[in-house]
């Protein structure tokens, strides 16, 4: 707990630093028996990612609406200039610095040493890198605040008062401001040759000429209208507030949305013909810094590569032994092409598929308490894509719940086109991204009250979303996945996985061409031909984060065969979860060791 006076002195000393350094922070005044200030000793650790933490969120009004904090800032936009990200790189760095100085990890009690070198970790990976921070894509058909931005307001800034609206109203007029310095950062990174592949330029024109053709009938100002509806504000106020935000849209956001179409209609005139990053000027080192954060890992490409065409070759002969349980005579590509096409493995309506995987939530939810022996507080929620962003978006993702449980936990699915979501994965999909994968996972990491913030709300990629992976085959030690062909399912799940180390490190390091890579996902996997498409699309634009899924997961069930083995019947599925899962998410080295020391205390009782 943090003591009061550590707190005050904090929040005074933030104040006047002006929130932007605290690397002269770190000392609280200790007054002798007289009252005067005899020395000066740190103050305590978790009164030092404290103020971190709250100098962090006065650089991020959007952090705080994710929280559920509804201060003076919510009408605001983070800063997307390099001037903003060069000061939070030199807050986390000065922040570590001071912290090496400062506190001596050998004297610490278990859960400060982790906290202490996971923010170590932290500022490693910031700096690792740092150098490549203008390599990234601004804008693609997957991310960017064309879309992010409608997403948030839509998601996230939730309107319970008038002073909500308002400051809604003040997010539509800073649109254009925002959008104007993401434009000009786009255009000069695109001069320099950093920006996306040519066919990714018709989906983000698209996206832009379908805002822009929505005029006042676009979904910010229909969600507003819908919260404003909410407030019972009566029918002037909301009118007055409606008409307050369609001009600040007229008037400011729509003017930007359309520079950024001409730049991204300029930008389409020159864009490159090659996918892979490699041909970026130190490509090659980009690539590499992207593998050893996303992984947490020193793996290369190619032994990334080489573990995932190992893994394809093992999950083939596991669904070949499918085939045979169901009666299929043919290949494995026959299969394929049958459970991509056969009417019977899809369905034919949106209100069905949902209703399905509730069904599955719930009675996986109501077996946790076997396996689990901490479970989340807060609810989670099933939501169709947005019809704005479902032509682009994935098949399915999570929103974590907001800290103040004003906010659900949201596992989002996109039924825009149903032949691409397939009964068959319907059950791993759901496991995944709900129970127990990222909404148990994710909201029980939010929960970790006594933790510091950057644990509760950071992350690392192979942690999470090797998690994610791993809970579609815990699903079938718990006894789901009765049905045969949800189980080719659930592999043909995790052979999505395994493919995604051989085409990443295919597009990004061994200069294949999209096209190569979707031959190879076509012919490996059983996914339709648009979820091959969309797919090699997604990882030609963010490179290396696929292949967090499946070193992760590996890493996952590779410590749980060694606490099975040196365990024997003293193995406890909630023992092993919680040990995994109560640390909040670290890098696999760390989570290693703390199973390892798990087994050790298991053993010693």
């Amino acid at each position: 707990m943090l003591r009061l006076s550590n707190f005050a002195a904090m929040s005074a000393a933030i104040a006047l630093a002006g929130c932007t350094n605290v690397s002269q922070l770190q000392v609280a005044n200790v007054s002798d028996t007289h009252g005067s200030t005899a020395t000066q000793t740190p103050i305590s650790l978790d009164a030092f990612f404290t103020a971190y933490d709250l100098a962090t969120l006065e650089m991020s009004p959007e952090t705080k609406a994710y929280r559920g904090i509804r201060d003076e800032d919510y009408g605001n936009w983070n800063d997307p200039s390099d001037e903003a990200a060069a000061r939070e790189y030199a807050l986390l760095q000065s922040s570590a610095a001071k912290m090496r100085a400062q506190y001596d990890v050998e004297q610490m009690e278990p859960e400060d040493a982790l906290s202490y070198r996971l923010f170590e970790k932290t500022a490693e990976r910031s700096a690792l890198l740092y150098p490549f921070r203008e390599y990234g894509f601004l804008f693609d058909h997957r991310r960017g605040a064309h879309t992010g931005i409608p997403a948030f307001l839509i998601n996230i800034h939730r309107i319970t008062e008038p002073q909500h609206a308002i400051a809604y109203i003040e997010r539509i007029a800073g649109i254009g401001p925002q959008l104007d310095i993401l434009i000009s950062e786009s255009r000069d990174r695109a001069d320099q040759g950093v920006m996306p592949p040519d066919w990714v330029y018709p989906y983000v024109v698209a996206d832009l000429e379908a805002l822009i053709a929505a005029g006042d009938d676009n979904a910010v100002l229909e969600d507003f209208a819908a919260k404003v509806a909410g407030l019972n504000a009566g029918e002037g106020s909301a009118l007055d507030l409606n008409d307050d935000a369609a001009r600040a849209w007229n008037d400011h956001a729509l003017p930007a949305y359309k520079r950024l179409l001409s730049e991204m209609k300029r930008q389409q005139a020159i864009a490159p013909t090659d996918d892979g990053i490699w041909r970026l000027a130190n490509g090659e080192a980009y690539y590499a810094a992207l593998l050893q954060s996303y992984t947490t890992t020193d793996l290369t490409a190619d032994e990334i590569h080489n573990i995932g065409l190992r893994e394809v070759d093992r999950i083939h002969d596991e669904m070949r032994a499918i085939m045979k349980q169901v009666g299929f005579d043919g290949s494995l590509q026959d299969f394929f092409q049958f459970t991509r096409t056969d009417d019977r493995f899809f369905y034919s309506t949106r209100d069905a598929y949902l209703a399905d995987a509730q069904a599955k939530l719930d009675a996986m939810e109501a077996k946790l308490p076997e396996y689990f022996g901490r479970l989340p507080k807060a609810p989670m929620i099933i939501k169709p894509v947005e019809a704005f962003r479902e032509k682009s978006a994935g098949k399915a993702f999570y929103q974590s719940p907001a800290a103040d449980g004003s906010r659900p936990g949201t596992y989002y699915v996109n039924l825009y086109r149903l032949r691409d979501m397939s009964k068959n994965e319907l059950e791993a999909l759901a496991y995944h991204e709900g129970f127990p994968g990222h909404h148990l996972q994710r909201a029980l990491q939010t929960e970790l009250g006594d933790l510091p913030a950057f644990r509760r709300f950071g992350g690392f990629t192979a942690y999470t979303e090797g998690w994610g992976l791993y809970t579609e085959e815990l699903g079938k030690d718990m006894g789901f996945y009765q049905d045969p062909y949800s189980d080719f399912g659930r592999l043909g799940m995790e052979l999505w996985r395994a493919c995604r180390l051989v085409v990443d490190t295919g597009i990004h390091s061994k200069r294949w061409t999209r096209e190569e890579a979707i031959a190879y996902l076509a012919q490996n996997t059983p996914n339709p031909q648009g979820d091959v498409v969309k797919a090699i699309e997604r990882y030609i634009t963010t490179p290396g984060q696929a292949t967090a899924y499946m070193i992760g997961k590996l890493k996952i069930m590779e410590l749980r065969a060694l606490a099975m083995q040196e365990l024997g019947d003293d193995f406890d599925w909630r023992g092993f979860h919680d040990t995994v899962l109560l640390s909040g998410p670290v890098p696999l080295d760390i989570l290693e060791e703390n199973v390892k020391s798990w087994i050790q205390e298991r053993k010693a009782d």
